[in-house]
């Protein structure tokens, strides 16, 4: 005859042991939530630079592609992640615009897809794209200055060659966190005369690197 043998008394956590896996949970928590924060605000930083430098580009290849000079402006709105007419150009905007026209109160036009018949609204900015820099950017901060490093400027415009078409162009756009610290990236979009446009980092300092920027002018 088979004997059985007695079943094993199944043991649960206990408070104490409970209690101590939340403190271990919430202190690990709690060391990479300063991690985590920085590693938003820098992406952050690198969506809206690299969204800009998509929009130079974008601007340069329209006014090859139609023979006839296009802008990128950068523009403040009321509502930084809302595209409409309380936009402005300006140095520090973290949205921009690609048009034909200065767009300047008038970005709620969409896209023109018939600028022959657009153009006869005077309103009409004849816009090719725009991006609202504030939907994946609150915490960005913008600030584009001309070639002497000094003045404050918020358009480039490009002509049929491509080229760069302002006497005294923009020479560099400065994306960076409104927190400031070593932590948080520093990019900075150059403009090359000829059109062209790269990003770059201000934090590399080895003129070797491919990451380092031309331009040393500081932009506050």
């Amino acid at each position: 005859m088979l004997s059985s043998s007695p079943k094993q008394a199944t043991r649960g956590l206990t408070l104490i042991e409970i209690a101590v896996v939340l403190v271990i949970l919430g202190l690990l928590l709690m060391a990479a939530m300063p991690t985590v924060g920085t590693w938003m605000r820098n992406t952050q930083v690198r969506n809206t630079a690299s969204s800009m430098l998509s929009g130079l580009a974008q601007a340069r290849n329209e006014a090859i592609r139609r023979n006839i000079p296009v802008r990128f402006s950068l523009v403040s709105l009321t509502d930084s992640a809302v595209m409409n007419n309380t936009c402005a150009v300006a140095a520090n905007g973290v949205s921009w615009v690609v048009s034909v026209r200065d767009p300047s109160s008038h970005c709620s036009y969409a896209p023109s897809n018939n600028p022959a018949t657009d153009a006869a609204d005077a309103n009409n900015p004849l816009i090719v794209e725009a991006s609202a820099g504030g939907v994946g950017g609150r915490n960005v901060v913008v600030a584009a200055r001309l070639d002497d490093g000094t003045a404050a400027g918020g358009t480039v415009t490009f002509n049929g060659f491509g080229r760069v078409a302002e006497a005294t162009p923009v020479r560099a756009i400065d994306v960076n966190n409104q927190t400031l610290g070593n932590d948080y990236r520093r990019l900075r979009i150059e403009i090359a005369p000829g059109g062209a446009a790269r990003l770059c980092d201000m934090s590399v300092t080895s003129t070797t690197d491919p990451r380092n920027c031309a331009t040393r002018v500081s932009i506050p």
